[in-house]
């Protein structure tokens, strides 16, 4: 069943900067572009303006997320992804993006597509403090407890590496950690 669209004001900072757009029917976020040129070499990373700021209805906050594409083709990553616009923010909306390529430069122009907002309804709570919280089958588990990962698999849900990068598990000792057993079918 599908939902009427919830109505965002939007107002052009750059009055020449295309509205955020949907790809694709049924996209979950719009895109947003850049509203100036710039070049990031490897490891560097740049504020680029947006040319656009909204009012989102009390309720509702605006996720930035990286675009799929630029991370996998260029190495192009959001430092604070996602990022959040909340409802009572009005300033221009702005993206933190790395270049995390090694060896290339990434190159934007003005207007190039940088990034998606996602809008959604949240939930405003109140906290309240307890001694002890309710149990759970995950309890404590975190940070790779639930396995899968070659560098985490038989660690006692830790990898045991206090922060530090994995040195390479069962598929080889190359100081990266594998991936192989978190492919699909597998």
């Amino acid at each position: 069943m599908s939902r009427e669209p919830l109505d965002v004001l939007i107002r052009r900072v750059d009055p020449d900067v295309p509205l955020p757009a949907y790809a694709h029917p049924g996209d979950a976020g719009a895109d947003l572009r850049t509203t100036v040129e710039c070049e990031l070499a490897p490891g560097e990373r740049a504020v680029l303006p947006t040319g656009v700021s909204v009012a989102l209805p009390e309720g509702y906050a605006a996720f930035v997320h990286p675009r799929s594409g630029l991370a996998a083709r260029l190495g192009v990553a959001l430092v604070n992804a996602p990022g959040t616009v909340d409802a009572g923010y009005r300033g221009e909306i702005k993206v933190i993006v790395v270049n995390l390529d090694p060896r290339e430069s990434v190159r934007f122009e003005r207007f190039d597509r940088i990034a998606q907002l996602v809008v959604q309804q949240v939930e405003r709570v109140r906290f309240q403090e307890v001694a002890e919280l309710p149990g759970s089958a995950r309890a404590e588990g975190g940070f790779g407890s639930t396995g899968g990962h070659a560098a985490v698999d038989g660690a006692s849900g830790t990898n045991g590496t206090n922060g530090r990068a994995a040195v390479g598990g069962p598929a080889g000792g190359n100081r990266y950690a594998s991936v192989v057993s978190d492919r699909e079918g597998q």
